[in-house]
């Protein structure tokens, strides 16, 4: 099929009312979570995904991509206020927007915050439609040893980076491919770790474990300080931001969102580490540097570019390789296996249709992105002011609703519950908990990629090195170990 053929394709899919309808749904929830201290972007796409089940393989998927990206850019709209940020990609926004906010320009770096994240959103997506479908179409020439390569390179650097300690990063990844054998053996047909519990031969449910994982522990973290989220919004003030702010900052939001599309593409790094990466780099290169810290727009600018432009990017890995790029595209994976689709270089052949009907609606998010920010701006005082004794219960409900609406099964309740006190151990003990949940998502295609492998070659060790590719993830996977125990021994050196 031709470009044009494909783009008709994917338009024919999108063009309803509903699908836009859910993608305009889908920001407006997105930011209401990204705002209220206490959610954020990764429980707001947990908590819609169970309400995509009955809708349409394309509705359900764009709700979920209009959560994710509208999350991102709310997360700006309490760390800008009330200096705690919505959403842990919006640490970098506090370093310059609260002290503007202490200034009485909160409208302005508002305002700032918003037309940075959707000139990077927009980079992103251009990003993922440009570099996604070539990236499928070299991936077709990957076997089981070079996904087993490629997967186990994910994880290396998915537990390395998501955490403060690398140790803590690879417990955490241990643990989640721990999880992920439960259930039946498909080579074998055994059982493993079932307890002879019929009810553990499908595996843990994926989305118990990721609800009691990401959002129950922030219930019983509020439930054991109730105070810790309460701050003061501050007034928008009379200033508002202007297309001279905006030239003298594009330059720091171009090279922001290209930070961002590039961590955004390695999986595992997440949006955090780019908006920092972003507004450090703008700070060496601004002529302002001593203004950085104490209000200066221009870090506003680069942390939103850098965070926002991670959006689109960590699609790329996804729907090319079948990798999530960060925690948020895993919960994403869900709703594309729900529907039965597997991300990977197969749906450029098999579901092309799907695929640029996704293109098209995120170019179009970058356009409701801005109206809908614009509003929310406007509005936020209601949204930072949510009292968490009306917000944490009904959390839960939706939290008990959209586990037991998988299955119908009581005891994925339970799992979630489980999971939910595993996850508040985590939090406390400060084992990031990212790497666990990716390991549980591709700890299955690590280990039947590798059985495939040694199946193939007659139990030869010997095949995952075969070839190129091979080699290639091999070396970066050694490079990207030594290179994360030297900063983390230079760390200890100096007491960090």
């Amino acid at each position: 099929m031709s470009l044009m053929d494909n783009l008709l394709a994917g338009l024919s899919l999108v063009a309803s009312f509903e699908v836009f309808f859910a993608l305009f749904v889908g920001i407006c929830i997105g930011v209401v979570g990204g705002a209220i201290p206490g959610l954020s972007a990764t429980m707001a796409v947990a908590l819609t995904l169970p309400f995509t089940f009955s809708l349409q393989p394309i509705t359900g998927i764009l709700l979920l991509l209009g959560v994710y990206k509208g999350g991102i850019f709310g997360g700006c709209i309490p760390a800008i206020l009330i200096k705690t940020p919505g959403t842990p990609a919006s640490s970098a926004t506090i370093l310059d927007g609260h002290p503007m906010a202490e200034k009485g320009e909160s409208g302005r770096a508002l305002g700032m915050a918003l037309w940075a994240s959707c000139t990077a959103d927009i980079v992103s997506n251009l990003a993922l439609i440009l570099f996604a479908g070539w990236l499928a179409s070299f991936a077709l020439k990957f076997g089981p040893p070079e996904f087993f390569a490629l997967i186990l390179f994910s994880l290396t650097i998915i537990a390395g980076v998501s955490g403060e300690s690398l140790l803590r990063g690879a417990l955490a990844a241990i643990l989640g491919l721990l999880l992920a054998t439960v259930g039946l053996d498909l080579v074998y047909g055994t059982n493993r770790f079932t307890f002879g519990d019929p009810n553990m031969m499908g595996g843990l449910n994926f989305i118990a474990v990721l609800i009691g994982l990401f959002a129950i522990p922030e219930i019983i973290a509020m439930a054991w300080n109730p105070v810790a989220h309460l701050g003061k919004p501050r007034a928008l003030g009379q200033s508002k931001v202007t297309f001279a702010d905006y030239k003298r900052c594009f330059k720091s939001i171009i090279r922001g969102s290209v930070i961002g599309v590039f961590l955004g593409s390695i999986p595992g790094i997440g949006a955090a580490p780019s908006a920092f990466l972003s507004y450090s780099e703008a700070r060496r290169k601004s002529p302002n540097k001593e203004n950085f810290g104490k209000g200066e727009i221009e870090g506003v600018a680069a942390s939103e570019a850098g965070n926002n432009g991670v959006a689109g990017a960590t699609l790329i890995p996804l729907l090319a390789l079948g990798v999530p790029g960060d925690v948020i595209t895993a919960i994403i994976i869900g709703a594309f296996m729900v529907h039965g689709l597997q991300p990977g270089p197969m749906m450029f052949i098999l579901n092309v249709d799907i695929i640029y009907g996704l293109f098209i609606g995120l170019i179009v998010s970058s356009v409701f992105l801005f109206i809908v920010g614009s509003v929310a701006i406007k509005g936020f005082r209601f949204v930072a002011d949510v009292p968490k004794r009306i917000l944490m219960p009904a959390v839960l409900v939706l939290c008990i609703y959209g586990v037991f609406a998988v299955n119908n099964n009581i005891f994925d309740v339970g799992v979630m519950f489980a999971m939910g006190w595993v996850g508040y151990l985590m939090m406390r003990y400060r084992i990031p908990a990212a790497p666990f949940l990716i390991a549980f998502i591709l700890g299955p295609l690590l280990e039947d990629n590798f059985r495939q492998a040694m199946l193939m070659s007659g139990s030869d060790p010997m095949i995952l090195i075969r070839g190129p590719i091979t080699w290639f993830f091999w070396v970066v996977t050694i490079i990207t170990v030594v290179a994360i125990t030297r900063s983390v021994v230079s760390k200890d050196k100096l007491g960090v």
